[in-house]
């Protein structure tokens, strides 16, 4: 069974479609990057496939259920780091994920233990009774995953987890997310503006521009399609960006004031 499968899935906001047509699978355990430059439609197909957006058309499936007749159902079978700020800075760290675990119906009697095995897994456990708003961007984003992963999910959805982190805190992420799909097959689907970070942890990339899917494989695979100086050995991710998106620098397609905006306000609060 395909942990994701996507077929002509569209979303309409007005005449023009944000997601055009898009069919995908991605098979249990793999780490798949979506890729393309801001307004390309990435996050409205992430906010349809974790059921916060009704597609226009087209079908998709996570874990076997359907996005538009089994809403709960995939409700339950993911976890979701979303660019905006998902947890509360007035709350502790174990707080905020009591909350987590009241809503995922964690038996009474694991969630004390489901807690501080979450904590413990992102490095959390020695400041689990601090503020979040004492955290630094690196903390906060762990923290977000040990909630999207507390109910242990089959399939990790992550948003540009990475934007605003240093280089360190970066890393750290990048060892997490292997280490989730190592230790719990955990499926990841994610986007990002960062092609080392593609390149790292993704197994297969799709790259998505104006809304359709215009390039899908392997890192490899997709460096060998683009051309490159004959003094360099390959071509790298950077060049597949911008061979496949046409002209990243155009005006249609860096994104609206709305984009910018939640880009930085992003960085700023992990920064």
């Amino acid at each position: 069974m395909h942990m994701i499968e996507i077929y002509e899935l569209t979303k309409r906001f007005g005449p023009k479609p944000a997601v055009d047509g898009f069919s995908l699978t991605v098979e249990p355990g793999e780490v798949f990057g979506l890729l393309g430059p801001n307004g390309a439609g990435k996050s409205t197909l992430i906010k349809m496939l974790t059921t916060l957006l009704p597609a226009s058309s087209g079908r998709a499936a996570i874990a076997g259920y359907d996005i538009g007749r089994q809403p709960s159902r995939v409700q339950r079978s993911i976890g979701y780091v979303p660019q905006a700020l998902s947890v509360d800075g007035t709350l502790t760290g174990y707080e905020n994920l009591l909350i987590l675990a009241k809503l995922y119906s964690v038996p009474r009697r694991q969630r004390l233990d489901r807690i501080h095995a979450a904590l413990s897994y992102v490095g959390l456990e020695s400041v689990a009774n601090r503020l979040v708003n004492t955290y630094s961007g690196g903390m906060i984003r762990r923290l977000e995953m040990a909630q999207a992963t507390l109910h242990r999910p089959p399939v990790l959805f992550l948003d540009e987890p990475t934007v605003g982190l240093d280089p360190v805190a970066r890393k750290t992420m990048w060892d997490l997310i292997l280490q989730l799909r190592r230790d719990y097959g955990t499926t990841v689907f994610l986007t990002t503006h960062f092609m080392e970070e593609a390149d790292v942890l993704c197994d297969r990339i799709a790259m998505l521009y104006h809304g359709q899917q215009v390039a899908i494989g392997t890192p490899a695979a997709l460096k060998a399609t683009v051309p490159h100086p004959e003094a360099t050995p390959e071509a790298t991710m950077d060049d597949v960006f911008i061979h496949y998106t046409r002209n990243s620098l155009s005006t249609e397609t860096e994104g609206s004031y709305r984009d910018t905006s939640t880009t930085r306000r992003t960085a700023k609060r992990l920064g």
